[in-house]
């Protein structure tokens, strides 16, 4: 039972966090000290439930022990101050503000995470420490994780995330709200954290599920309000379009059991209509304000080919490898070149493809993507090259660090195995 109510608290712990973090800056203006308290609620969980018992709403309940130590917290830190402020006014016979009135006249945003996420992404850092940043502390991602995300070593992001809290400490920055006019210049770190975030809960680095619907829900959510906070920014509209349409596709993703399906072998009938339709609708949204040719945009059309087409062999596969095309070049990165190389296998033959999957083979980034050997295994399987499939299915099934993912890998292996002695 304990053991039961620990893994609970694991799993509500990913989930709710960030927002206990987010709730608790929004309090102390110290995201250090909001990860502090937030911790203590943890283990304050840990303490009392497996004795206890679950409380009846157990992100409620983290919520608050986290704020009545945060009040706790501010009572020992101001009360003196706040006597000094007191006595301030009262000689110049003026009302004591409230504790948050300034900060509601300049919030420009009103969404405690998305509030963060912008404080977290600060100018004074580059832009890759903003996201591993923000991921870290909001995106209920670990270090891990966002290595997979950057193609990068864990120990080189942890560096990076160490590096960029000592930064904001030194330069001393304040966490409060960017006015409305300083947002845009935050907004690229914005939206790859977002985009990140959604990544992490379609396709999971690890554990026992192939998705993360939380993480895709919560992405969705910040995409939403900040299509609404910032109007005619295309990107914005861009990406929330491609997270629409990808997510529209989540019932029909995996089977009863939990295991994958690959998007070829979905039933197209269990894709969300109404999700589609709101995804095509941002996408237009985005390319007339100007960017259809931006990079979460260019996605988002990509996207919108398999949403279109009513069965598989109905895809537009030369589009999307020509949109691909355009993608490399506004946005270069080996992932996008070995998506491209899936498009090419479908649109002009797995050869094609084939042969472009091999340039990638001595790409660092990718020495451990366990994506590589998977798509170079279901192009050798196509060109009935069986042997070699197994071998780059079975090396996909040791990479990857998701169990649903390595057993997907290991069937397909198996099944060329059989096939070859047939």
């Amino acid at each position: 039972m304990a053991a039961d109510v620990r893994r609970t608290i694991d799993t509500l712990w990913r989930m709710e966090s960030p927002k206990v973090i987010a709730v608790l800056t929004r309090m102390l203006r110290d995201v250090d000290l909001a990860e502090e308290l937030a911790q203590d609620a943890l283990v304050s969980a840990l303490e009392h439930w497996p004795r206890d018992g679950l409380p009846d709403n157990p992100a409620a309940w983290l919520t608050a022990t986290a704020k009545r130590r945060a009040i706790d917290r501010l009572r020992q830190q101001q009360l003196h101050q706040r006597k000094h402020v007191e006595i301030a006014y009262e000689l110049e016979g003026q009302t004591v503000p409230g504790p948050d009135s300034d900060a509601q006249l300049d919030d420009a945003i009103g969404d405690d995470l998305l509030r963060l996420v912008f404080i977290a992404c600060h100018l004074v850092l580059p832009a890759e420490s903003r996201v591993a940043l923000t991921l870290r502390l909001l995106g209920g991602l670990s270090t891990d994780e966002i290595a997979r995300a950057f193609l990068q070593p864990e120990a080189t992001v942890a560096q990076r995330i160490v590096r960029a809290k000592r930064t904001l400490a030194k330069q001393q920055v304040a966490y409060e709200s960017p006015r409305r006019e300083a947002l845009p210049e935050r907004l690229d770190a914005v939206l790859e954290v977002i985009y990140l975030i959604f990544n992490e809960g379609y396709s999971a680095t690890a554990g026992e599920d192939w998705m993360r619907p939380a993480l895709c829900t919560e992405a969705l959510r910040l995409g939403r309000v900040l299509a609404g906070l910032m109007p005619l920014e295309p990107e914005v509209f861009g990406l929330l379009a491609l997270m629409e349409l990808q997510a529209s596709r989540t019932a029909a993703r995996t089977a009863p059991d939990g295991s994958p399906i690959l998007l070829e072998a979905q039933q197209r009938a269990r894709w969300d209509r109404l999700q589609i339709a709101r995804g095509l609708a941002a996408l237009e949204r985005a390319v007339r304000l100007g960017g259809a040719n931006a990079p979460y945009a260019l996605q988002a059309a990509i996207a919108a080919c398999h949403a279109r087409a009513v069965r598989s062999e109905d895809t537009d596969w030369s589009r999307i490898t020509a949109l691909y095309g355009v993608l490399a070049q506004a946005m270069p990165s080996p992932v996008v070149q070995l998506n491209r190389a899936v498009a090419l296998g479908r649109a002009e033959g797995a050869q094609a493809g084939l042969a472009l999957a091999d340039t990638l083979l001595t790409e660092p980034a990718l020495r451990d993507y366990p994506a590589l050997p998977a798509v170079r295994g279901d192009l050798l399987q196509r060109l009935g090259r069986l042997d070699e499939a197994r071998v780059c299915f079975e090396h996909a099934a040791a990479l990857t660090r998701n169990a649903r993912e390595a057993a997907q890998m290991q069937a397909r292996a198996k099944a060329c195995a059989s096939a070859g002695l047939a």
